[in-house]
């Protein structure tokens, strides 16, 4: 299997030195307190390294091991740390240095010897490199890296022939198939062969296969073709390679504006012109196959090489940022984004994920003028409404987040799809938080005539309707029914037990609210909840302790005052009270949160399988097919890949009639 081989594809010995590094070490946050001066011996100078690496300062941790090598210049071990480090923060240069030094060392050989091919590559120097990529490893992975990078070594002396048939020597399990189709289909296009490289490119994006086992190849050779034949005047027919992709891939963004770019006639530049192009495109077409959670250190090894060697490639730079965004380096992630060329069919991509990205560094209002200037562009993009309405939720202005999605369902027009569910869904959230409950609750029911049974939209309508004391019956069946489709949502499960406490049916609702704390034990509102069932119980001694642990969790500031009231004095006997807000905001269940915004190619989802309801995968069905159809998006699939840990990270595991997890 891919993911297993993966933890053999540096050797034993080398795992050990990776894995000896933090799993999160991949950004660059640069505390720049911390005065390196002051470590003033080796010991210091490797325990402050140590430290600076523990929260993810690389640059820090970089002088301070350099430091280190200073006091003891023969020390190998902070050698091949330094080194290691300075290739995942992307100072490739530098870490090609200590490379000719450590290429011998049995710990890190392999990486070395990556590097230096990598190096000889950008240099030109072809066959320097063929010398670097063994293609003789056991390890089915480190063999077909290195063959088909050296396929393009070969390539670069100028044998196209020998360079394809290398590529197809390379024999191993099944899912190298679509890696060395779209290699082979590359040089063909790279050579002149149009006719072979379209054959090859062609059957590749047919096979629903190839598109589960590796969807950023899948999608790369789809736009490869469809950019080949634009650029030879075959407009339909790039339209139509589009049209096939865009099957899997369903709402691709990347993929629109290609198809944007085609019909205006400004077909984009290939993306192989050049050996060295090829070879990061090898890099990028195996590391983007393993990101998933685990591999993130593989993952920006291999993007950090590629980008050595084609420093613009979008595709590249997209999966950077949001390694550096999902371990909370937003500056740097910011300065990749930025780094993605105008003309790129990523560059809205990344337009969009600047702009959460500025309010995640608490930039609000430089996020909402960036949005909207997005908006004003592209008046018909309804993700930069929704990344702006994620962007006002959070910042609790709602008159404008209301202002927002009412523009927002203008751009729909008349005749809505299914897609444009959470359009209807946050406007109806914008509303209800203003108290214009008559303007909110049309747009629930929209939502749901769009997308029927949606968990979120049920959960959220129906706990409306209880806690206004209408409609209790419909109200409650919602709630159940949510809760029947994501039994193990503990916000939803909330819900239902704060809405048979609302209705003063209390045994009912510590039987639910047990339920919730059991799902979610670390939030805050759900332990305040069970600790308010639990006095209305007659359970006051438990009441006390659910509160008093409510508190060390981080409440809400508005909360705590009135948690330490309950503390001190019990809850009134006034049983209409309303001691706590309805948990209806929170992560994925939560309104107008991030979790409805347009999503960083990587969304937070349950940590575990058991966090997730079921669905029978049907005949024909891709993950993103199905995430499409479930989560409103198909570029969700990898949450499902998560909420399923036996497919092993592997889209291509599913058939018809397998019950999987949905997230």
């Amino acid at each position: 299997m891919l993911q297993r081989n993966l933890k053999r594809l540096l050797g034993a010995a080398m795992i050990g030195a990776f894995i000896a590094l933090p799993a999160s070490a991949l950004a660059q946050t640069s505390d720049a307190g911390f005065d390196t001066t002051i470590a003033n011996s080796y010991a210091g100078a490797v325990l402050a390294g140590q430290s600076a690496e523990a929260d993810l300062d690389l640059d820090t941790a970089i002088d301070l091991y350099a430091k280190a090598l200073g006091y003891e210049p023969d020390n190998i071990d902070i050698k091949q740390r330094l080194m290691l480090l300075l290739f995942k923060s992307g100072r490739f240069e530098e870490g090609v240095e200590l490379a000719e030094e450590l290429k011998t060392e049995t710990d890190v050989a392999s990486v070395a010897a990556l590097a230096l091919g990598i190096d000889a590559m950008g240099k030109r120097e072809f066959g320097r490199a063929q010398t670097l990529f063994d293609t003789s490893s056991a390890v089915d992975l480190e063999r077909l890296l290195n063959g088909l990078l050296g396929a393009w070594a070969i390539y670069g002396e100028g044998d196209a022939d020998k360079a394809i048939s290398q590529v197809e020597s390379l024999s191993g399990p099944d899912w190298y198939n679509i890696f060395k189709m779209f290699h082979i289909a590359s040089i063909h296009e790279l050579n002149g062969d149009k006719d072979a490289a379209r054959r090859l490119y062609t059957s590749l994006i047919l096979d629903q296969q190839a598109a589960r086992t590796a969807p950023d190849t899948y999608i790369r050779a789809t736009m490869a073709l469809a950019g080949m034949e634009a650029r030879g005047g075959n407009k339909r027919a790039a339209l139509d390679a589009l049209a096939s992709g865009s099957a899997f891939a369903n709402g691709y963004m990347p993929l629109e504006t290609l198809h944007d770019m085609i019909e205006a006639d400004m077909p984009p530049a290939a993306d192989i012109a050049s050996p060295e192009q090829g070879a990061a495109a090898v890099l990028f077409t195996i590391g983007s196959a393993l990101n998933r959670e685990g591999a993130q250190d593989y993952v920006a090894l291999y993007l950090n090489f590629a980008r050595a060697l084609d420093p613009d490639n979008a595709s590249t730079l997209i999966i950077l940022g949001d390694l550096a965004a999902n371990l909370e380096d937003i500056e740097g992630a910011n300065e990749i984004y930025r780094a993605i060329p105008d003309n790129s069919v990523m560059h809205r991509v990344a337009q969009l994920q600047l702009g959460l990205n500025l309010a995640d560094l608490g930039q609000v209002d430089e996020a909402k003028a960036y949005l909207n200037g997005l908006i004003n562009e592209n008046p018909d993009d309804l993700r930069s409404y929704l990344a702006l309405g994620s962007v006002l939720s959070e910042a609790k202005e709602y008159d404008e987040m209301a202002e927002n999605y009412d523009k927002a369902v203008k751009a729909i027009g008349v005749l809505p799809s299914r897609s444009h569910w959470n359009i209807y869904f946050q406007r109806g959230i914008a509303y209800e938080r203003i108290k214009e409950w008559e303007k909110a609750e049309p747009n629930f029911k929209r939502a749901l005539e769009l997308f029927p049974n949606q968990p979120q939209v049920m959960n959220y309508l129906g706990y409306s309707w209880v806690d206004m004391n209408i409609n209790l019956d419909e109200g409650m069946a919602l709630i159940r029914d949510a809760v029947r489709l994501r039994p193990n949502d503990g916000y939803i499960v909330d819900s239902l037990g704060w809405a048979y406490y609302r209705l003063g049916e209390y045994d009912d609702a510590v039987e639910e609210l047990e339920r919730a704390a059991e799902l979610l034990p670390g939030d805050p509102t759900i332990n305040d909840h069970l600790g308010d069932a639990y006095w209305r119980a007659g359970r006051k001694t438990e009441a006390m302790f659910q509160w008093e642990r409510s508190l060390t969790m981080e409440p809400e500031p508005e909360e705590i005052p009135k948690i330490e009231a309950k503390l001190e004095k019990g809850l009134p006997d006034d049983t209409e009270a309303k001691p706590a807000t309805a948990n209806t905001d929170k992560t994925e269940s939560q309104p107008g949160t991030e979790a409805e915004a347009p999503q960083k190619e990587s969304m937070t989802v349950p940590d575990t399988a058991s966090q997730a309801a079921q669905y029978e995968v049907k005949p024909g069905q891709t993950l993103w097919n199905i995430a499409a159809e479930i989560l409103g998006d198909g570029a969700l699939y990898e949450q499902i890949l998560q909420a399923n840990p036996e497919l092993n990270g592997r889209p291509d595991l599913i058939h018809p009639g397998q019950v999987i997890n949905l997230p």
